[in-house]
């Protein structure tokens, strides 16, 4: 093992007698660590932002200047309002004289929900209902019509004169036909909800439709309080099933025209964006592979297309919100194509300028660009695949900047103009100490810092983290290990490893973390030493790091869990007979996969929510990793744990919501049946009704309660 960085929580250990133990009560039920955060901004007009702040039931949108971050006026507040109580959300049209506010959420899914929302103008302080139960109301660029989606249809209001509303499809049926809102499977996997956008001159309005009559439906019984449950019924295509068939649209306002867009072969469109030309609309498609990924330009008066780009990739290509369309047309993209993500330059003709960053490293978030001075703002780990920092860099690729000085996770919020950005920066000691600066990275002022939060957990025996590289399976990977508070190497103990593995993520961040954190500190209290290991597969150490996994997803990400246990069995403080493991979602997956394959060196192992056999999840997210069931058998049975559940050799306990929409239920019931046909004993809980995160009133005390008594007793 070779030590990279010690970070140390707390106070010297002569202290930690007159230091607290941290208890689930504090981490679930007294809200004890919850750190301060700063109310999501939005960046105004000139040197503004705005903020939705809430006082005594009633909810305001207030205006501040990035310079001296004080209020400067009250735009909205519902005690003025006759029509409105309160309002949840807002969103500006594009001079800032009107706004939508929303109120009356009701979830859908992860991103989606249906809401009662109100047009606002601020000059004359008129409120009028766009409508009720609908679905992402959008300003047009002349803020003179409001599109939104209601009951799987499009419909555009027009408050220019007489309020009208104009229906633009009328063929959308609930598990049929979706106009301009995403099916599940795009809105998980694709990320957005909206498919629908405006031209820049308000005259076109494209849009993605779904037909998905052809894909399977999904059901999930919802037992609440009633009598009888009642049915979740839903389109959800598994791997190697029938997708939605996707098709682009155009709408043209005036002669009330809707054609039907033709951009080659193709599977998925995930991303439509207007370029800065009015009538120009770019399109990205991808095959089903997703290893195909081409833009088009649309021309909206004649509906020509033309291909601008090809990216190919032996994996898989990603799909990102990166692109930005300059005024000329030329265009910045990102890429991993040179072996590691980063920020590109491509003419309008698709032709590449320049590549902007490069070096082994990644860029891990493209937060803009300054036109005035052609200055692009980014996030990248160029201090190390642990840390995060904020730099700014010329759009030739000259002269970067290193905006963030501290070493560990800088996050950047910028103001619309990018002459301002909000820092957030936080390690492994420090929670989040939010500073103002302008764009040459200057401190002007510090926002939050979170002393309170500091001085509490000082009160606390919390123990060192450390952070390490361990070498397995002939590659460095990170980890970090928390030993109990009065660690004596003398001594031997139980290791318990957490892990989520899954594509492109990271668990082993030099970032302050939420609950886990204190569990896992709550944990090493008690004699546990708790351990994390990014194996391959994690991401922001390069394209091969990531995508070696393809075709055979947690296979070498279980071998990795499984020599790094072995490693850290050879330690001299560490009991080899008492190691266990845990993870949630890819992570139960993982950790289902480690005890059985594994059975030889893991103890017990905790699975939540865990995906069993990738055949039972959805087609975007397993294919792009896998192909099909038919094209890869073996990669989806080899690897998965139905079907050799009679490997179980140690203490397992399987955790699942039944109301899952994301990782069914369904993969822990299969689970359940193989143990038990194996005739294997292992423990079980079920959370009626909850979702993937398992969350809700006492849950998430109850379930901690539960892992953690089964770890004591286990390990």
């Amino acid at each position: 093992m070779k030590k990279l960085l010690i970070f140390f929580i707390g106070v010297a250990s002569v202290m930690q007698a007159q230091q607290k133990d941290i208890t689930l009560e504090d981490i679930w039920k007294k809200g004890t660590f919850r750190a301060d955060y700063m109310n999501s901004l939005n960046s105004m007009n000139g040197d503004f932002y705005s903020l939705l702040n809430y006082e005594n039931g009633s909810s305001s949108v207030d205006k501040y200047s990035y310079e001296s971050l004080e209020k400067v006026a009250t735009i909205v507040d519902s005690k003025d309002l006759e029509k409105l109580q309160y309002f949840q959300s807002y969103q500006f049209n594009n001079d800032e004289t009107k706004l939508i506010l929303g109120l009356n959420f009701k979830q859908i899914f992860r991103r989606s929900f249906l809401g009662t929302y109100y047009l606002y103008d601020i000059a004359t302080k008129k409120l009028s209902l766009i409508g009720e139960d609908i679905q992402r109301p959008t300003f047009s660029p002349d803020s003179k019509k409001i599109a939104y989606a209601k009951d799987n249809n499009l419909y555009i209001k027009d408050f220019s004169e007489y309020e009208t509303v104009f229906k633009i499809t009328t063929d959308g049926k609930k598990n049929e036909i979706i106009n301009g809102i995403t099916d599940w499977v795009y809105e998980e996997e694709f990320g957005f909800v909206r498919a629908f956008e405006w031209s820049a001159n308000s005259k076109h309005l494209a849009y993605l439709r779904f037909d998905e009559s052809q894909v399977k439906t999904f059901s999930m019984d919802m037992y609440g309080t009633g009598k009888y449950p009642s049915q979740h019924v839903f389109k959800y295509p598994k791997a190697g099933e029938a997708n939605a068939k996707v098709s682009l649209r155009i709408f043209t306002m005036g002669s009330n025209k809707t054609a039907e867009i033709t951009v080659g072969e193709y599977e998925y469109i995930p991303r439509i964006k207007w370029t800065k030309e009015a009538a120009v609309l770019s399109v990205r498609t991808l095959n089903r592979h997703q290893n195909d990924l081409r833009m088009y330009f649309v021309n909206a008066e004649d509906y020509s297309s033309k291909m601008i780009l090809n990216e190919k990739d032996a994996a898989y290509v990603d799909v990102t919100d990166d692109l930005t369309f300059l005024a000329d047309n030329s265009f910045l993209w990102t890429s991993e194509k040179d072996g590691f993500n980063h920020i590109y330059h491509y003419g309008k003709d698709g032709n590449l300028i320049n590549q902007v960053t490069k070096g082994p490293w990644e860029v891990t978030k493209y937060y803009g660009i300054d036109t005035e001075k052609n200055t692009i703002f980014y996030q990248s780990v160029e201090n190390g695949s642990i840390n995060r920092g904020v730099y700014s860099i010329a759009l030739d690729g000259k002269n970067k900047k290193l905006l963030s000085e501290k070493s560990g996770t800088n996050r950047a919020s910028f103001s619309k103009n990018m002459h301002y950005f909000i820092n957030t920066f936080s390690d492994a000691n420090t929670p989040p100490v939010y500073t103002l600066r302008n764009e040459e990275g200057k401190v002007l002022k510090t926002i939050k810092d979170n002393a309170a939060l500091k001085a509490t957990v000082a009160g606390f025996k919390l123990s060192k983290k450390e952070f390490s590289t361990l070498n397995i399976n002939g590659n460095d990977v990170n980890m970090y290990m928390i030993k109990p508070a009065d660690f004596d190497a003398n001594k031997k103990y139980p290791v318990f490893m957490y892990q989520y593995s899954g594509p492109g993520s990271q668990s082993v961040a030099n970032s302050w973390n939420g609950s886990n954190d204190y569990w896992h500190q709550m944990l090493a209290q008690q004699g546990i030493i708790v351990v994390c290991v990014d194996g391959r597969g994690t991401g922001y150490k390069g394209r091969d790091f990531k995508k070696v996994t393809y075709m055979n997803l947690v296979k070498h990400e279980t071998e990795d869990q499984i020599a790094a246990a072995k490693e850290l069995a050879k330690l001299p403080f560490v009991d080899g007979n008492r190691i266990g493991i845990w993870g949630w979602s890819f992570g139960g997956h993982m950790s289902t996969n480690c005890l059985l394959k594994g059975n030889e060196v893991f103890k017990m192992a905790i699975a939540v929510a865990p995906v069993t056999t990738w055949r039972f999840y959805d087609s975007i997210y397993t294919e792009r990793y896998m192909r099909t069931p038919e094209e890869n058998p073996k990669g989806y049975d080899d690897n998965s744990p139905l079907n050799y559940p009679e490997l179980l050799k140690g203490k397992y306990l399987l955790v699942h919501g039944t109301g899952d929409d994301n990782v069914h239920v369904q993969n822990a019931y299969r689970m359940a049946e193989a143990l038990i046909q194996a005739n294997k004993q292992f423990d079980w809980a079920m959370y009626p009704d909850k979702n993937h995160g398992i969350y809700g009133g006492n849950t998430r005390y109850h379930l901690y309660t539960k892992m953690t008594n089964f770890i004591k007793n286990n390990l």
